[in-house]
């Protein structure tokens, strides 16, 4: 068993309202009417209030413009080269801000002996992980590994590599970092999967600190001991979430049957998960649902027969930072870490997400105060 023991987490210096994202969009599509109301009523019912990215075009007049043309309809419109231009440097300095955050609740003498970094939305070699390894003054021997373009599931396939790479090596300490810019990759396209993509995405990184189950009892460090993982393939939903390559970017494929596809598998996947470890979802304190969306924290109560309040930190997260893809899991975590747990009572905590594929993943934990 290992457990993890650290979780931070950082934003960009830009934050966007909801609102003025949705003129924007209004603007640079030069929708009137109706149309544009249709949008209006399509961010307001995201359950979002403000999100974050690294671009501040979204919220800025025209001449103020850092990464799109100064022009009404954004043409020349960026390709995917400019975006990874902006991505690397960007991505980097996020990522390295929540994994030092992340590493101040080390004891003396634990020093990171392993890297995974975790992203979807931009990719260069030289990597992130290289740049985690320098930023961090670790060894140059220090192991590293990458997981990339696993969409808004890829912290649960991290951690369950760093679960494995803790049971292999009782001296791993391990540093997961999800870092993702989803906002680089608007696209101004007028169709209802765009249009969705449109209204959820953000930009946030997140960092975890993943130790053996020896090391936290030497060191009686207080943290989520891991049970065990379960995930399951819903290939019916193929079609509806999905990630790929453009000319002008990463295009999101994300349509309204999603929220019914996570109905019909979720209650499956957490009576499967937790019976490994001996639960029901009776025994369950506390709940850590990646917010995907409104419909999708909605359909996930339903199907688990939860009061909405059960996924407060859920619903929480998604309101003040959207949808982060990959970290997003993480910032639930930890604000559930900050102010709900009770590590002396051993709580059970469920946390599932969802991804192309349609991918459904989850981990259940027990908190623990480490004496």
């Amino acid at each position: 068993m290992s457990q993890l023991i650290s979780i931070a987490t950082a934003v960009p210096e830009f934050k966007m309202h909801q609102s003025d994202v949705a003129e924007f969009m209004v603007n640079i599509l030069n929708l009137t009417g109706r149309d544009a109301d249709r949008i209006r009523a399509l961010y307001h019912r995201s359950a979002i209030d403000t999100r974050y990215s690294v671009l501040p075009d979204y919220g800025s007049p025209i001449d103020e413009r850092t990464f799109y043309p100064k022009s009404r309809d954004l043409e020349p419109f960026p390709d995917v080269a400019d975006r990874m231009k902006t991505f690397h440097p960007n991505a980097a300095k996020l990522a390295i801000r929540s994994a030092k955050k992340a590493i101040e609740h080390l004891p003396d003498g634990l020093q990171i002996t392993h890297v995974l970094s975790v992203t979807c939305t931009g990719l260069a070699a030289p990597g992130l992980d290289i740049e985690l390894v320098e930023a961090l003054n670790l060894p140059t021997s220090t192991f590293r590994s990458s997981v990339n373009f696993m969409g808004c599931y890829a912290a649960f396939h991290a951690l369950k590599l760093a679960d494995a790479l803790c049971k292999a090596d009782p001296a791993a300490v391990v540093l997961v970092d999800a870092v993702e810019l989803c906002t680089l990759h608007f696209q101004k396209l007028n169709e209802p999967d765009h249009l969705l993509a449109n209204s959820l995405f953000a930009d946030g990184s997140a960092s975890a600190i993943v130790v053996s189950d020896s090391i936290s009892r030497d060191h009686r460090l207080k943290g989520l001991k891991i049970k065990n993982f379960h995930s399951e393939l819903a290939f019916s939903g193929r079609k509806d979430m999905a990630w790929s390559v453009s000319p002008t970017g990463f295009l999101m494929t994300l349509s309204s049957y999603i929220p019914e596809l996570v109905k019909s598998g979720i209650k499956p996947l957490a009576d499967m998960a937790l019976a490994a470890s001996g639960l029901s979802v009776s025994n369950v304190d506390h709940w850590a649902i990646h917010p995907g969306g409104r419909k999708i924290l909605e359909s996930t109560a339903s199907a688990l027969d939860l009061p909405i309040e059960k996924l407060q930190n859920s619903f929480d997260i998604l309101r003040k930072y959207g949808n982060m893809s990959s970290p997003t899991v993480l910032f639930v975590l930890e604000r559930l870490w900050r102010k709900h747990l009770d590590f002396s009572r051993k709580e059970t905590v469920f946390s599932a997400g969802f991804g192309p594929g349609l991918t459904l993943e989850s981990m259940v934990f027990e908190s623990t105060d480490g004496q």
